[in-house]
């Protein structure tokens, strides 16, 4: 039998094959449960891992995912999200899976055993940035490859394991272990294993993009409003902040380009558009410690 518990067979889910649909929806929602109180227990690792990926975004470095089948499309999902998001650059933060862009869509086979590939992947790292490797098993020889090209430019690393015994919590610098238990299927890692990821990603990149700015209260203000959907979120969140009506806050992100912190400064500290951008930039983008700088005096 195998020593890693992401192949165990889960005991609650031996019966699974012959139950009624909806008994199978509730044993999946239950072992479903697990997987925040599992992420709640890494609460302190995962804080180490915002804290250390904002330091680095804060000398100009980026966030790199590295993984193999599901982890390694988590890890892009997460990274193509940030741009919209936060309004940073597609380069801040990436995802690279094993096999390349075509193993997103289908399975290339070996690729998660390959450590030459790993290393050759990982050449994109410098000692500036972060390199998070992603892996239910933890054993992955891509992965071992990544961390060992890594270590060779003295780039920071960070791995995401729920396997205690994961190879590459011997070889990460900072190691987040989140242990799900046996899956529904015995093996199936996209399930418990994957739901723990996604959370963790979520936390690290919302984390570390709080820590550097890119929020205001729990306001998403960096986000680029490209549609219908996301203007209408702007003047809502420029009329909440400033405390202006919808129409007023319409008419500085038409005046700002839509770019809300500086829509919000203009406003509420009655400048034009060119001088709200450059004591944004003076304080480094942080519309919290311009408001609060600007306001006491």
């Amino acid at each position: 039998m195998s020593d890693i518990i992401t192949e165990f067979r889960n005991e609650n889910t031996k019966d699974i094959d012959i139950l009624p649909t909806r008994e199978i929806v509730r044993k999946m929602n239950e072992e479903d449960k697990l997987v925040a109180l599992a992420v709640e227990d890494a609460g302190d690792e995962i804080a180490q891992a915002i804290d250390l990926i904002a330091k680095q975004f804060l000398k100009g470095g980026r966030l790199f995912y590295f993984g193999a089948g599901t982890s390694g499309r988590l890890g892009i999902l997460d990274a193509s999200e940030c741009p919209p998001t936060f309004s940073v650059s597609p380069d801040m933060v990436q995802g690279i899976i094993a096999g390349g862009d075509g193993a997103m869509r289908k399975s290339v086979e070996g690729a998660e055993d390959n450590f030459e590939l790993g290393k050759e992947d990982a050449k994109v790292l410098t000692d500036k940035d972060v390199a998070v490797v992603i892996s239910a098993s933890g054993n992955p020889k891509y992965l071992l490859g990544v961390l060992a090209q890594a270590d060779e430019v003295n780039c920071k690393t960070i791995a995401i394991t729920c396997n205690h015994k994961a190879r590459i919590a011997e070889e990460a610098g900072l190691v987040i272990c989140v242990e799900v238990g046996p899956e529904v299927i015995a093996g199936s890692s996209r399930l418990k294993a994957g739901t723990a990821q996604k959370m963790i990603l979520n936390m690290l990149t919302t984390g570390s993009m709080i820590k550097i700015g890119k929020t205001y209260e729990n306001f998403m203000i960096d986000l680029q409003a490209v549609n219908e959907k996301l203007k209408d979120r702007a003047i809502r969140i420029v009329a909440q902040i400033a405390g202006v009506s919808h129409s007023e806050a319409l008419a500085a992100l038409l005046k700002s380009d839509w770019e809300i912190k500086t829509a919000i400064v203009s406003v509420i500290m009655k400048m034009d558009i060119e001088t709200a951008r450059l004591e944004l930039k003076k304080h480094g983008g942080v519309l919290r410690k311009l408001l609060k700088t600007k306001l006491a005096v």
